[in-house]
């Protein structure tokens, strides 16, 4: 049974994900950059000033502030896909896919100021007086006029997906690469750990958003600063390679000739495909979080949105990049006619951060930052998932009890995924991406005039 799923998974992320994401994905961060006149950039000051408090006010509809919104979505965003992720697509695409996953980068940043601001410009609240928001909201009632019932097909699709998704990208991959982790450093079971972080996953999310807000406010600056200076560490000690490393990056980009197989589309493939794991832009998980933030202008959040990417992509994947090609340890091996990475995952960027300290003789340091980081990383992951599963189970079943079934059995996959082989999970989590991106996708091309307006409305009133 297990091998016939692996292999329809194969057969799918091979032949039709990577390629319904190619010609969505790219298409849609382009038209939002170019009709936005590259908002991204022009507007980062601004989204700076949002995020510290400036236009706050305290009557503000909303669950949660600018900050804690960011800090939950950024939870969900740094991740695995930072760690692990980032060494598959160097390991299988070679340096070149750190290009492409920096082209998700830039280009998420306008996709997710677009399903940002319209998450906040159409959400809802639910019985509990809780906002509710995201994809499946804007789809539902902005699209309807445009296309009619088929738009409640798609926030349907969309919300199943998500549920999907939760388990897919935010649960199991997760939990799987965590106990990993415990066991290869500290020989911890993995039945183990998946129990015990599925107990204190629980427990958080158990208490909703605001608590997940709570949490993700104080986890995430503490993660991410982590990691950053201990990468940052290995760069500076072997700063004599980083022309070198940039170098491979560019030249390889477009011509795919460190990739294993599929040349420079392979190359491109992996990058898209991992940088779209790592920061989900497009995908439609983020406006959910975005949705219960403290606001009366949806433009606002967006330009807050539009961070997440910047910090998970373009500097935490950039770092870990980095480090694995000035490593050198993600070359390939032949066995005849199979060839394949010489390490990979989570082995692949602990085994790099091991060698690029080991100039001052902290490379036994370099395995237990990497699995600290994999730990807070995973645990901070999954916790903010589990709220976009439940807002989209709100969605479909107008029920707080099934939200409640659905805590519990989010925290029982925490374990589940633990125990399972490494690459069944992450081939899941590769198939999930595509059933939410795919109907988000569509709406955004349909919704541009709509986020064009909103934008240039809010910025005749608020130029600065």
């Amino acid at each position: 049974m297990r091998e016939t799923v692996s292999s329809f998974l194969n057969l799918y992320n091979n032949n039709i994900g990577p390629y319904i994401l190619l010609v969505l994905l790219i298409p849609a961060g382009l038209l939002f950059t170019i009709i936005l006149k590259f908002i991204q950039f022009r507007k980062m000051g601004t989204s700076l000033k949002i995020v510290s408090g400036k236009y706050d006010h305290g009557g503000d509809p909303g669950d949660i502030s600018h900050f804690q919104a960011l800090s939950a979505a950024l939870s969900a965003t740094v991740g695995i896909g930072n760690i692990a992720g980032v060494a598959m697509a160097i390991a299988w695409g070679g340096p070149g896919a750190a290009f492409w996953i920096w082209v998700t980068g830039f280009l998420g940043m306008g996709l997710k100021y677009a399903e940002c601001t319209l998450a906040v410009e159409y959400r809802e609240k639910d019985e509990d007086g809780l906002v509710a928001g995201g994809p499946m909201f804007y789809i539902s009632k902005a699209l309807k006029p445009k296309i009619g019932s088929f738009a409640t097909f798609l926030a349907v699709m969309f919300a199943i997906g998500a549920v999907v998704c939760s388990f897919g990208t935010g649960n199991m991959p997760q939990a799987n690469s965590m106990a990993l982790a415990l066991k290869n450093v500290y020989h911890i079971p993995v039945w183990a750990s998946g129990l015990v972080v599925g107990v204190l996953v629980f427990a958080v999310i158990v208490g909703g958003i605001k608590r997940i807000g709570s949490v993700a406010g104080f986890l995430v600056p503490v993660m991410a600063a982590f990691y950053i200076i201990g990468a940052m560490t290995v760069i500076i000690l072997n700063y004599n390679l980083v022309g070198k490393a940039f170098s491979l990056i560019f030249s390889s980009a477009f011509t795919g000739e460190s990739a294993l197989k599929g040349g420079f589309i392979g190359t491109m493939l992996w990058g898209i495909r991992r940088g779209l794991f790592s920061n989900e832009a497009g995908q439609g998980s983020a406006p959910i979080a975005h949705a219960a933030a403290k606001t009366d202008h949806a433009v606002r959040e967006g330009l807050v949105s539009m961070l997440e990417p910047f910090i998970d992509t373009v500097l935490i994947c950039t770092l870990t990049a980095l480090v694995i090609i000035m490593g050198g340890l993600y070359m390939q091996t032949s066995s005849g006619t199979d060839v394949k990475p010489m390490y990979d995952g989570a082995v692949l960027t602990t085994l790099s951060f091991e060698k690029g300290l080991s100039p001052i003789g902290l490379g036994i340091f370099g395995k237990h930052m990497v699995a600290i980081s994999t730990i807070l990383f995973a645990l901070s992951t999954a916790i903010s998932w589990s709220y976009y599963g439940d807002r989209a189970v709100e969605f479909l079943l107008k029920s707080t009890k099934a939200v409640t079934v659905y805590r519990i059995i989010f925290s029982i996959m925490i374990f589940v995924g633990a125990v399972q082989p490494m690459t069944l999970v992450w081939s899941f989590a590769d198939m999930a991406i595509t059933f939410m991106a795919l109907p988000n996708l569509v709406a955004l091309f349909f919704l541009a005039p709509q986020v064009f307006s909103l934008t240039k409305e809010y910025f005749k009133e608020f130029p600065g």
